[in-house]
């Protein structure tokens, strides 16, 4: 079968044609010239990957971001075009990390606006020369796009701006929402110009492209597929007000790797997976990853770093040398503290600003021996918000330099003109403090860049007259809103909004001794040196490597429509049980053993009750009655309550208590599956429960005859979860010594006897169905949760021993696709119910055709 993606465009774009035979042949990999798509395609265009291993041998890397890391611009002359890499851009510097094997294509937007008729020339000449495949939008759906839903909705969101009211230019717009959905959607078209989805491996970039993972699992369901955040990941009690919320969750984790800069950032999210999609993670090895449909989505925590190469070579120009030079002689005799943020409201210019004027306010020595030079970028997006930081910010380095300023000194110096990259690292190597005060930041790497030019280099320290021989020193003031800020151990963190803090922050890193400044640009130099762009990518690389190893291994499919699609990934083994199947099996067989969980067979779906669905009774005691079925129930509800429940089924056996007691039928006596000599240690766990219980509101103690159970089924999830977990440590210290399993389970936590389970319940019904002469043929197990896990260990188990017949069919079936010891599955209760009932009509139909049996005994079966 042919890939619809191709191997190499240069050969369309040479001129060369493809061609099919009967040979195996390399077939192009890459395609954007309009109209050859459809040229190199098979019959089934519905086909999500190549059922052949790729020809290719170099490992490819194709990097998606919102602009493709070039420079443009239009010649005047001949009013053609002419590119360079934009050597500042971080997805061209993490090339450097992945290694030279592996080929990387870039795939994104230009910065500037190409005319139509020259998108297609444009489109071959990025393609040959840079291996870029541009993705062109219309004006209209791009300003919608990047600064209506981006600018408008998820950047103030995800920097906890919350739209309080219309003048905030944030109300949730639909067709701004549409205009995203479309714009991911060109994204992805353009993925699969290019994508050979058996090899290549694809690495999404940030908050522009969230829904983007959805429409390339839709169309490939084994892509290697990673997303990187760059921007903050709000806490659930804002992330939860955005409309979208859980498309956008949902379509994350069409991923297969999502990286976050920070834990607090991976925190929220997951959080926000646990609150609103039920989904909980674990964390396993040293790797976190949440299980969704069968697939495990890995969840990478790693701040991105610096190139470091690009900065000491600018570091090693002349112009550089100048430059120092020029603005040493320029703030001769004073303190040059510095700082560079983007002109927009999360900066947090104008509280650095506020800071300086109470530092100079509250220690007069500073007037004329300290400067804050602050430079300025232009704001990345528009609006009024972004003309009142303008207007505040001139009017506060205003004030300040007309209190504090005199003749040749000004405290504030502004830098709102574009400076070249050299003349900014030049301001980094004179400058004895960097100032970060950002109110939210999801990375922010002015500090790492600040660091490694503070170290310099020898001709540098000839122009500032420094012994190259000594320690280099810096001073870090950062705010603890910033995703540089964990890794920055030896900086002063600072609450940006707390103006006296910073001021005084700003007074220890003027005052510090030089040797402790020595030791502190020590240990952050030897972080950013070993952690750079380079390590970034080299570690998300081989992560997503990891969490794509077993793809080939599982059965995929897609379920849903639009951004509800997911893939569900499954054991080769584990299928779907079929109904027919499991009727033909049941039709031919003389001994039937049914094993039930009460939750997942007899509970309504949408019911807060626990009182069992009276149409579920009734087709149980119809199995009941077939003299060639027993059947039991197993539940955690204690035996009273089971009793009184199933006083109507007077053949059904029943198991309490998780199989703590076991009676075959309704006229015989409940018995006790092992010996317990005493329940002593419920007086040391009950009072332990009832402190917990006290302080967790939504929780609740169940006491049987057999266990204790502590329930947070209504508490709060994060907080109950957090004291599940407290709670069970406590437990098992003050258990230790008798003779008791604690565990937890699904919204509980359980202290019982040792060796009770429900496998228990399995091996009693196999075992005294052996005894009495009939060996069971037909083995029916279902459940839904990990309690249930005990049964299915025990049935299949039991497929190789003496217990089943040698023909014996045997199905062990879990509620739900997961991962499960049972071999099959069925969707929800429903089904099963449906599913019984078809069966309860086969023992009727049975009955009905069968001989009048002779006047004998009837064996009580159990």
């Amino acid at each position: 079968m042919v890939s619809r993606s191709y191997s190499n465009l240069l050969d369309l774009a040479y001129g060369g044609t493809p061609t099919l035979s009967q040979e195996k042949k390399r077939f192009p990999r890459v395609a954007t010239v309009p109209g050859l798509l459809s040229e190199v395609e098979d019959d089934n265009c519905n086909s999500v990957s190549s059922d052949a291993p790729s020809s290719v041998s170099q490992e490819r890397m194709i990097i998606v971001g919102n602009q493709l890391p070039l420079r443009a611009h239009q010649n005047t002359d001949d009013e053609g075009w002419c590119f360079s890499w934009d050597e500042d851009s971080l997805l061209l510097q993490l090339k450097d990390g992945l290694g030279e094997d592996v080929e990387v294509i870039y795939v994104g937007c230009l910065k500037e606006e190409v005319p139509p008729n020259e998108q297609d020339d444009v489109a071959q000449t990025l393609l040959e020369t840079f291996k870029c495949v541009p993705a062109f939008l219309p004006p209209e759906l791009f300003t919608k796009f990047y600064h209506g839903f981006c600018k408008q909705h998820l950047w103030p969101l995800f920097h906890y701006m919350l739209p309080l009211s219309p003048d905030l230019d944030g109300r949730f717009d639909r067709s701004l929402w549409q205009a995203y959905v479309s714009v991911n959607k060109i994204f992805a078209d353009k993925v699969m110009e290019v994508i050979n989805p058996d090899d290549d491996y694809v690495w999404v970039h940030d908050y522009h492209l969230m829904v983007l993972p959805t429409f390339l699992r839709k169309r490939f369901n084994r892509v290697k597929l990673g997303f990187f955040l760059h921007s903050p990941f709000p806490s659930s009690e804002i992330y939860r007000t955005l409309p979208v919320r859980e498309e956008l969750l949902r379509a994350l984790l069409n991923s297969d790797l999502i990286g976050f800069h920070t834990f607090d950032y991976a925190r929220h999210f997951l959080t926000c997976c646990s609150r609103m999609l039920g989904l909980s993670y674990q964390s396993k090895r040293g790797y976190i990853g949440l299980e969704y449909y069968g697939r495990t989505v890995s969840i990478k925590i790693l701040p991105v770093g610096i190139h470091i190469g690009q900065l000491q070579s600018v570091l090693n120009l002349p112009e550089t040398e100048a430059k120092v030079a020029e603005l040493r002689n320029k703030f001769r005799g004073q303190t040059v503290m510095l700082g560079v943020d983007d002109m927009d409201i999360f900066k947090g210019i104008s509280l650095k600003l506020l800071a300086m004027e109470q530092l100079l306010m509250q220690h007069t020595e500073n007037t004329g021996q300290v400067v804050l030079v602050q430079i300025a970028n232009p704001a990345r997006g528009r609006g009024r918000d972004v003309a009142e930081v303008r207007s505040e910010t001139y009017a506060t380095v205003k004030r300040i330099n007309n209190a504090f300023g005199r003749p040749g000194y000004d405290p504030v110096v502004l830098i709102d003109t574009p400076l070249q990259f050299y003349e900014r690292i030049a301001y980094y190597v004179i400058a004895e403090c960097c100032l970060v005060t950002a109110v939210r930041d999801g990375m922010n790497l002015i500090p790492y860049e600040y660091i490694i030019c503070r170290q310099g280099n020898e001709k540098l320290d000839q122009t500032l007259g420094l012994n190259p021989l000594e320690p280099k020193r810096s001073m870090l003031v950062v705010s603890e809103f910033i995703g540089c800020s964990p890794s920055l151990s030896g900086a002063i963190r600072v609450n940006p909004w707390n103006i006296d803090a910073v001021a005084d922050a700003m007074d220890s890193a003027l005052i510090l001794s030089e040797a402790e400044k020595q030791l502190r640009h020590e240990k952050h130099y030897r972080y950013v040196s070993t952690h750079d762009v380079a390590y970034w990518a080299r570690s998300f690389l081989q992560d997503l490597e990891r969490a794509c190893g077993d793809h080939l291994r599982k059965r995929c499919w897609g379920i849903g429509f639009g951004l509800g699609f997911r893939v569900v990934a499954m054991d080769p083994n584990f299928r779907k049980l079929s109904v027919e199947h499991l009727v033909a099996a049941y039709k031919r067989t003389k001994n039937r053993a049914i094993l039930l969980d009460y939750d997942s067979t007899l509970l309504l779906t949408s019911s807060l009750s626990t009182i069992p669905n009276v149409e579920a009774v009734g087709i149980l005691n119809n199995l009941c009655r077939d003299p060639k079925n027993v059947v039991f129930l197993v539940s955690a509800k204690d035996r009273k309550t089971l009793t009184e429940w199933f006083s109507c089924c007077e053949k059904l056996g029943i198991a309490a208590e998780n199989g703590y007691f076991i009676r075959p039928k309704h006229d015989a006596d409940w018995e006790t599956c092992i010996s317990v000599p005493d329940f002593d240690w419920k007086q040391i766990a009950e009072p332990v429960m009832k402190l917990y219980t006290e302080t967790t509101d939504g929780s609740a103690i169940e006491t049987k005859e057999s266990s204790l159970v502590w329930n947070y089924r209504d508490a709060d999830p994060d907080f109950g979860f957090c004291q599940a977990k407290e709670l069970l440590d406590h437990l098992e210290s003050v258990l230790a010594n008798e003779p008791v399993l604690v565990k937890s389970g699904q919204h509980i936590v359980e202290v019982k006897p040792q060796g009770v389970n429900k496998g228990l319940v399995a091996e009693h019904l196999l075992v005294t169905m052996n005894q009495k002469g009939m060996l069971p043929d037909f083995v029916l197990c279902i459940g839904d949760d990990r309690s249930d896990e005990d049964m299915f260990e025990v049935i299949m188990r039991a497929t190789a021993g003496p217990y089943l017949s040698p023909v014996a069919d045997v199905f062990a079936c879990t509620v739900g696709q997961k991962c499960s010891k049972a071999k099959y599955y069925v969707e929800d209760r429903t089904e099963i119910l449906r599913m019984f009932q078809v069966l309860a009509n086969a023992s009727e139909h049975a009955s009905k055709i069968a001989p009048r049996p002779s006047n004998r005994a009837i064996i009580d079966r159990v």
